[in-house]
């Protein structure tokens, strides 16, 4: 049959409106915004089953406010950047037909007319997100694990209690027990129904009740690939060869041709969203790093650098047990090897609770406000994923106490012994006196002097240090420190003052003139505790007994002469009554004398055994007079009277509790360097 013009004209344009209706009775879905594509069954038309929005830039939006992070099987991923002028409404609006906020997120309020504690396992969110201090008399209020029997996975829209709050802040993600990621919310979303469509080979999730009705997902089986869905792409065989394809037996295209297309696609796809998630991960990283900078700045008055916490992988070989310095009972520090070669000692902050957050932050503030050449340097620090990590100069020679104890080298000279008392009496005095207000650093130990290439002594771990008031003599708190290093009278009646520190350096006396342990039970009983022993030896005139024989004090007699002098000054020290000790400053400026006396003439060493004339005082860079005068000889004398009487009363306690009493307190602290 042969149809004339006219005929074929109307056949064309009726072909061409069947195909116009039939285009209209299925309407096509646009999954492409910019260089991004999305799976079924999302995408950015009306025909398609849930509909994102898309940018000028090529950004995927949610409600043309939030960022899409990524999606996958069943949730959808958002960025939910702080705002404090964020209506409410703005939450209501993604409880929508097609997805809606789960239980696992943590919902952070503000304008609240009552606020709900946010104290969320493993953040402080105080620290996170009030600094923003949106308004004075606004409120930060959580909205966590609201989650009922009847909508199981969402938030209930019907009881999330929104009523009382007028802003929404940001939120918080968690993934598992301790994982946690803050400013995103992930949304649950689902197709509408009460029966499934999946394709061949797919799992339909089930009838799920969402806060919309009824839905479900689907999702191929193991060792298929694809949506799951029957009017998206299907499944297919992981394993699918070119005749299987041909055949059609993979569930997609027989087209060799249509084949490779959806495998160039599908790279296509894949390469361009990973690169969007590394786009929109590195944008976020850099936002949250320059928050904390913000933060830190605010808390410590100063800026410190931040370290990205992979950077902390890479510097200690993922925190190798082969670069590890010690282990305390905070943390454990590692030589790390940042990307500019330099060397450093990174300290890893062992629990997450609320108290050892805030002796991170403790520690941040203290060490930042003081500059002092015998003080451990903080040089950055990185707190992401959930972690604290402190990073400070490299110390490589240890601790005081590891060359005491031999654990390090064989052995301290007299001199480098009496410089590292000397500059660590002079870096203590700078807390005590420089710094208004001053600073009780309340853990002084020989594991916490620190030492460098040319044994130069450096103090370090201010977790447990306390800023005094310069108006009273003692601030009242709960001790605190290293048992045998304890001030007595500060573990009696809980007043804490520079007295203590003093106490605790007289005992790291004692430690550099006998290179013995603090505390050690392989003694007698009265001997277990160092302190104890020594007033007994020096009071009796028997210091000759407990010096370290490594010293050979009969070499020569200056080194003689200044062992005992130490001594003394370590006696004065180790007094039970506070008023009874000196200062830091007079004690750093006594310790400069007698390492200066080396080079005075040698008629002036006997200048302490006089007790008519005063000693003159020497150059030292501590403007405060020696010890070694009449009046000072006269205070030692009555130090020695008190402390023996004090003693003899401790001593009857230890005999009836078989322990000194500061060995029997629970109070620890870190028996490593800057740990």
């Amino acid at each position: 049959m042969i149809l004339s013009k006219e005929d074929a004209l109307v056949f064309f344009f009726s072909i061409l409106i069947l195909s116009i209706i039939k285009a209209q009775a299925s309407p096509w879905c646009n999954r492409t915004c910019g260089s991004n594509n999305l799976p079924y069954p999302f995408g950015f038309s009306p025909g398609c089953k849930i509909q994102l929005n898309c940018t000028r830039n090529g950004d995927i939006l949610v409600n043309n406010e939030f960022p899409v992070q990524n999606i996958t099987h069943d949730k959808i991923r958002i960025h939910v950047e702080p705002k404090c002028n964020r209506s409410i409404q703005s939450f209501r609006e993604l409880f929508t037909s097609n997805f809606a906020p789960t239980s696992t997120n943590a919902i952070l309020l503000h304008k609240c007319s009552s606020s709900r504690a946010c104290n969320i396992t493993t953040l402080n969110v105080t620290t996170h997100f009030e600094s923003f201090n949106c308004s004075k008399e606004s409120h930060l209020s959580c909205l966590f694990n609201l989650t009922t029997g009847r909508v199981a996975g969402f938030f209930d829209r019907s009881s999330h209690g929104l009523g009382n709050c007028q802003s929404l802040l940001s939120s918080i993600s968690f993934n598992g027990v301790t994982s946690l990621e803050i400013q995103v919310m992930d949304l649950g979303w689902w197709l509408q129904g009460n029966k499934c469509h999946c394709s061949n080979h797919a799992n339909c999730s089930g009838v799920v009740i969402t806060p919309a009705g009824p839905g479900y997902r689907c999702q191929c089986e193991n060792g298929f690939h694809g949506d799951g869905y029957a009017d998206g792409a299907g499944c297919r065989k992981a394993s699918c060869n070119l005749a299987n394809h041909l055949n059609g037996q993979c569930g997609g295209a027989t087209r060799i041709t249509v084949l490779i297309g959806g495998i160039a696609a599908g790279i296509a796809f894949m390469v361009t969203l990973g690169l969007l998630c590394c786009f929109i991960r590195r944008r976020f990283t850099s936002k949250a790093k320059g928050f904390t900078e913000l933060h830190l700045a605010e808390t410590t008055g100063i800026h410190i650098p931040i370290y990205p916490y992979k950077e902390m992988e890479t510097a200690t070989n993922s925190f190798s047990e082969r670069l590890r310095l010690g282990t305390g009972a905070y943390g454990t520090v590692y030589a790390g090897k940042l990307q500019n070669d330099l060397w450093v000692a990174i300290k890893r902050i062992k629990h997450r609770d609320s108290d050892t957050i805030g002796q991170v932050m403790n520690e941040i503030k203290l060490i930042s406000s003081v500059n002092h050449p015998n003080l451990v340097r903080l040089l950055g620090c990185s707190i992401e994923n959930g972690e604290q990590i402190l990073v400070y100069e490299f110390m490589p020679n240890g601790t005081l106490c590891q060359h005491l104890q031999r654990e390090r080298g064989d052995g301290l000279a007299w001199p480098v012994r009496l410089t590292i008392a000397s500059e660590t009496a002079q870096a203590i005095a700078h807390l005590h006196s420089a710094i208004h207000p001053p600073i009780f650093h309340r853990d002084i130990k020989s594991s916490n002097i620190l030492l460098d290439y040319n044994n130069r002594s450096k103090v370090a771990d201010f977790g447990l240090s306390r800023l005094g008031i310069t108006e009273i003599s003692h601030i009242s708190t709960a001790p605190q420190g290293t048992p045998g290093y304890l001030d007595p009278q500060y573990h009696q009646n809980f007043h804490l003052s520079d007295r203590s520190d003093v106490y605790s350096f007289g005992v790291v006396l004692v430690e550099i003139i006998t290179a013995l342990k603090v505390v050690d039970f392989s003694r007698p009983q009265n001997e277990v505790n160092l302190a104890a022993l020594a007033a007994d030896r020096i009071g009796k005139g028997r210091l000759d007994e407990i010096i370290d024989p490594f010293l050979d004090i009969h070499s020569d007699a200056w080194t003689l002469n200044c062992v005992h002098r130490v001594a003394e000054l370590a006696f004065m020290c180790l007094a039970f009554q506070r008023d009874m000790r000196p200062s830091m400053m007079e004690v750093a400026a006594e310790l400069e004398q007698i390492r200066l006396s080396r080079w005075t003439p040698s008629e002036e060493l006997n200048c302490t055994s006089s007790s008519n004339e005063t000693c003159s005082s020497s150059s030292s860079n501590i403007s405060e007079k020696p010890l070694c005068s009449t009046d000072k000889k006269a205070q030692v004398e009555n130090s020695r009277i008190l402390f023996a009487e004090a003693n003899s009363e401790k001593s009857m306690e230890m005999e009836k509790d078989n322990s000194p009493v500061s060995v029997q307190d629970p109070w620890l602290s870190e028996q490593s360097p800057l740990s």
